[in-house]
């Protein structure tokens, strides 16, 4: 009798502290308030922040203050990094332009025109032809170059890809193509084809002036090394192009805009064309800000909860404030550090490694979250999850359907482990029965949600992800993303979901299976 009634102590004990855990899950997710997560963004999306532009004063104030709050509630700075910080290196451009002539006419940097980032440093170029080659597109089904013999002429194109309704004809999808928004590809397939320089027209940019103060001065120490295959990328008014061309450029112009094909379109002119400029580069750098609870009998797993703590800056005169984006993430994982930390020193830490990252780069196209999957301070095999929170503070006024006040777009959880929708579904429906939309995880979704966040550099790692998402509103990389625009009780309950899946994730007995294909970025 006695050791059955010791085995029944030791079953009663062992059910008890499970049960236990598990109503904690709760106790601490409460603890998640919408005047915890207003206090944090306050800060965060304040105007001493400076829009937090990645490589600014701004941004090294976020990180510092990031920082603060992390030590604050009790996190360990990881042991290969100097603190909190992960530092990564970046190359800061100025240019010094000289008049860009065509024909008999003068343009002017600024006014006129500018020239992308990631040309080369130091170029002169001269030639005597300017040819139209469509959208610049070189490819099996659609291609602007046949036909054309481009070689040692200024090729002019419209950014962009042509497409007859909704299907875009390079793919035969609804879907954009990587030639819809890489510049890059272009000018690569312009050198090939032996082009001088690349006259780029971008129908959504209605002033010079204005598309440079929005275009960062920055760019990663990698690009230097990968500007010998690109030309000379120019973009240009649309009336320079009126200029050369005459009326047959209205015509391009409306085809354009309405994404018609161009391809069989044939305009060059005699022209001579010159450009002069130089381009200065210092080295300077950004940072990630990481800290980390740690786990018990699983702590060398590894749960990630990130954010993109970086914005858009100042520009002009105006700041970019950046609470929904991403402040709401950053001040979401701020928080939620804080109720997990709340609840080891009361007793229920995890039995896996939780790891608290906010990243900067994000809006320069995911840099930190890239050098982080490079350079990663945990072991990515390692690495049972990734939980990205990316604007979780707004409503989508797109959103016709279901309730408004009550959901959150859900992306990613039916990709790459078959573990995570069921935690998903389960932990919503027992505690925060909001309503979970697919709407952008669909694979033809046109926005392609699903690789535009730091998640993805964790995806393309093998590692499984949800990534959170509250949709595009008419604030969205504007001025007026401010504080006061945030639905508070709707943040609350998001973040307090999030922490809900990571107390799960964290706990669980086995790391999330591996077992499904990374979704390809077409």
């Amino acid at each position: 009798m006695k050791n059955y009634s010791l085995l029944l102590i030791i079953f009663i004990f062992f059910t008890n502290y499970s049960f236990s855990q598990t109503d904690s899950a709760w106790k601490y997710a409460e603890t998640i308030t919408q005047s915890g997560l207003k206090e944090q963004l306050s800060i965060i999306a304040s105007a001493g922040m400076e829009g937090r532009e990645t490589g600014t004063e701004g941004q090294r104030k976020a990180a510092a203050y990031i920082e603060s709050q992390f030590k604050k509630a009790g996190l360990t700075s990881p042991a290969s990094l100097p603190g909190f910080q992960q530092s990564y290196p970046l190359l800061k451009d100025t240019l010094i332009p000289k008049t860009l002539r065509i024909g008999k006419r003068r343009y002017d940097f600024g006014t006129d025109y500018m020239v992308t980032p990631g040309t080369d440093e130091t170029s002169e170029f001269n030639a005597n032809d300017i040819i139209f080659a469509g959208y610049g597109i070189a490819d099996i089904n659609y291609n602007d170059y046949d036909g054309k013999d481009v070689k040692g002429k200024v090729v002019v194109i419209f950014t962009g890809e042509p497409q007859i309704g909704e299907t875009f004809l390079v793919n035969g999808s609804t879907k954009r193509s990587v030639w819809g928004f890489s510049l890059s590809k272009k000018a690569i397939v312009a050198k090939q084809k032996g082009a001088k320089a690349l006259l780029v027209v971008n129908l959504k940019i209605d002033n010079i002036a204005n598309a440079i103060l929005k275009t960062s001065n920055l760019s990663l120490p990698q690009i230097k090394n990968s500007t010998a295959d690109k030309v000379p990328v120019i973009t240009v008014a649309p009336y320079v192009i009126k200029n050369i061309f005459g009326r047959r450029a209205t015509e391009l112009i409306a085809y354009a805009e309405a994404g018609i094909p161009l391809k069989d379109f044939i305009a060059e002119k005699k022209e001579k064309s010159k450009l002069v400029y130089k381009r200065k580069r210092e080295l300077t750098s950004a940072s990630n800000v990481i800290g980390y609870i740690e786990g018990s009998d699983l702590k060398n797993e590894y749960v990630f909860l990130t954010a993109h703590y970086d914005h858009l800056g100042i520009k002009g005169n105006e700041i970019y404030y950046g609470a929904d984006d991403d402040g709401s993430g950053t001040a979401s994982v701020i928080v939620m550090a804080q109720a997990f930390a709340r609840a080891k020193e009361q007793g229920y830490g995890p039995r896996r490694t939780l790891v608290f990252m906010t990243a900067s780069g994000e809006e320069e196209g995911l840099w930190g979250s890239a050098y982080y999957s490079d350079h990663p301070v945990f072991p990515l095999d390692s690495t049972t999850v990734d939980l990205n929170t990316d604007m979780i503070g707004r409503i989508d006024p797109g959103r016709n359907y279901g309730d408004s006040m009550n959901y959150i777009y859900v992306i990613g959880n039916d990709k790459l482990s078959t573990d995570l929708d069921p935690i998903t579904t389960s932990m919503n429906k027992k505690y925060t029965n909001l309503e979970l939309d697919y709407k952008f995880n669909a694979a033809d979704d046109p926005e392609r949600i699903y690789f535009r966040s730091d998640h993805y550099n964790f995806a393309k790692r093998g590692v499984p992800i949800v990534f959170y998402f509250d949709g595009i509103h008419k604030d969205y990389h504007k001025p007026t993303d401010t504080v006061d625009k945030i639905n508070f009780d709707l943040m609350e309950k998001r973040a307090r979901f999030i922490f809900l899946t990571a107390w799960n994730i964290a706990n669980r007995n086995s790391m999330l299976k591996r077992d499904l294909t990374l979704p390809k970025d077409e």
